[in-house]
């Protein structure tokens, strides 16, 4: 039990799951069930084979789980194919592209974007979520757990803040009343992405400071790429465009590289030794046996 609850992949793909239901159950959106069995089934598939295959280790499903999931969360499409694709770039991406041992992109939110620019038959509905009070509620509290857990909250209450700021500053200078820029900041989806793909330890930079400096510049460019270029996605195209910061900004200010729990280490972006983070250090005897 105490292995299970070290690793924050674990309340990840919880939660994750819960808000599926959620939204399949009480918010009137559909995902279709032979979409959801792509998305999930070619994910854990091709994440099994590459383990073995580029990795040489044991299959490792949870990240690919995260993956799966966030995609049947945010991904609009009828086409199977698309579908199988969209998997294929997440789960793929995580083995290709990698800088010092860390995902270059989001890999759901690389899929997202590829496909949004490839097709006109995959699309991700920014308002789906709604904006109810329990739901933002909901997601706040589970996210934060999930946060915790993976020690991120610092990237997702900077995004918030830096986000707000944003929208409250424009307001004031088109002399628009508050309201505005508070109804825009009820949205389930603004939340979703706070809590689940700005702040994935795998893709943000190393250090608090250099997490902070991210999510403002992402705020910035999302807030530009929906007001100034009318850009309905503008928080998937901002992320995407700001990831290749990331390699920068760990080379500038250095830190302890994250890992999961039973993670072998890897390189970092300074001369800082590898140290997991919200878990307890693994007996010398874990360490040695590879990947949990």
């Amino acid at each position: 039990m105490g292995r299970i609850a070290a690793d924050a992949r674990h309340y990840q793909i919880a939660v994750l799951a819960s808000l599926l239901v959620w939204g399949q159950l009480r918010l009137g959106f559909r995902v279709d069930p032979a979409t959801a069995a792509v998305l999930l089934g070619v994910g854990l598939g091709l994440q099994a084979l590459l383990d073995r295959a580029l990795e040489g280790r044991p299959f490792e499903p949870r990240s690919a789980l995260v993956s799966a999931l966030s995609l049947c969360l945010l991904l609009r499409t009828s086409d199977l194919g698309l579908a199988a694709v969209a998997v294929a770039i997440a789960i793929g991406s995580k083995f290709v592209l990698r800088r010092r041992g860390k995902h270059l992109f989001n890999p759901s939110n690389l899929a997202l974007v590829v496909l949004l620019l490839a097709s006109d038959r995959a699309w991700a509905s920014p308002g789906q979520w709604g904006a109810a009070p329990f739901f933002a509620l909901f997601v706040a509290g589970a996210g934060g757990l999930v946060l915790h857990r993976a020690g991120r909250a610092d990237i997702t209450l900077g995004f918030l803040a830096s986000y707000a700021g944003l929208l409250v500053a424009r307001a004031l200078r088109l002399g628009d009343p508050l309201a505005i820029p508070l109804h825009q900041l009820e949205s389930g989806s603004l939340l979703i992405f706070a809590f689940f793909m700005i702040s994935d330890p795998r893709t943000t930079p190393d250090s608090r400071a250099g997490r902070l400096v991210f999510a403002a510049v992402v705020a910035f460019v999302a807030v530009r790429l929906r007001f100034a270029w009318y850009e309905p996605q503008g928080l998937l195209f901002a992320l995407a465009a700001c990831a290749p910061l990331v390699p920068l900004l760990d080379r500038l200010v250095p830190a302890p590289r994250y890992r999961w729990r039973g993670q072998p280490p890897t390189p970092s972006g300074g001369p800082h030794a590898v140290r997991p983070l919200a878990a307890a250090p693994a007996p010398r005897r874990a360490a040695l046996a590879g990947p949990g």
